[in-house]
């Protein structure tokens, strides 16, 4: 029997390689083919419908050519613009989307202050807007729209300087506040850009030892997508295989070579 189709993952740019490493964890018999749109990146910067068509566009990109068993939008600018769309478009294909973690934010926060670290299209969408309503009064949060810093990290994360990127950090975790365990002070930092958490050591450096911890949703979305593939039927075999068996197909809409080097380092 052919095999299962591939699960695709896609993300504007490196960022969603935070997620497809927890995918690869999580789900070590799968595939992947993963889609970095960097032709047209970054997301966070690009209006809302600019964000859905190119989300459409990678959507029938990976089931036409690659005929994938499911959907993972490793991008909370992508997911906020075009999830809800997609899943309508596209029914019979599981979809698993990626935002902001605030809701396991707000279980580990002990002083009641959180805060939030964004594309400024994730925080303006109405997704995000919701999801910060829905906490109601529990909790306050103090979030920063962090212009360039996604863009920064897919220039330099391939590399071993990462100046701009650093300059950047250190601007935007400045400017939440104080920080640390004391009360009114925010000890929990949502990392709302799958860029992000490729910078990690840049963030850790900036927070300086101090009592924060950093919220990386990636693994709760990988083990969301396992639940979501174990609770359908099984897929059709699909004829798309992989070349030489592997487990993951890196494709770049841009110039591969950031991509794959980033893929060499994080993978």
């Amino acid at each position: 029997m052919a095999p299962q189709g591939p699960i695709g993952v896609f993300d504007s740019g490196i960022g969603g390689l935070s997620v497809l490493r927890a995918l690869l964890a999580e789900l070590p018999h799968e595939r992947f083919v993963y889609l970095a749109d960097n032709a047209h990146a970054p997301y966070g910067e690009r209006s809302h419908d600019f964000v859905l068509a190119r989300s459409r566009a990678v959507r029938r990109q990976l089931v036409d050519e690659h005929g994938i068993q499911a959907l993972v939008i490793a991008c909370n600018t992508a997911t906020a613009a075009a999830v809800h769309m997609l899943r309508a478009e596209s029914p019979r294909l599981p979809i698993v989307g990626i935002e902001p973690a605030l809701k396991p934010a707000v279980a580990r926060t002990r002083t009641g202050h959180i805060g939030v670290l964004a594309t400024r299209g994730t925080l303006e969408s109405g997704k995000f807007q919701a999801l910060r309503q829905s906490l109601g009064d529990t909790v306050r949060v103090t979030q920063i729209a962090c212009d360039g810093l996604a863009d920064a990290i897919e220039k330099e994360a391939a590399g071993a300087h990462w100046a701009g990127a650093t300059a950047l950090i250190e601007q935007y975790v400045g400017a939440l506040g104080p920080l640390g365990g004391a009360p009114g002070q925010i000890d929990t930092l949502v990392l709302g850009c799958t860029h992000y958490p490729l910078a990690a050591a840049q963030f850790d450096a900036s927070l300086a030892g101090r009592a924060v911890t950093l919220i990386d949703p990636a693994h709760a979305v990988a083990r969301r997508t396992a639940a979501v593939l174990a609770a359908r039927p099984a897929p059709d075999p699909s004829p798309h295989a992989l070349p030489g068996g592997a487990r993951v197909r890196l494709l770049a809409s841009g110039g591969p070579s950031a991509l794959h080097a980033a893929a060499r380092r994080w993978l």
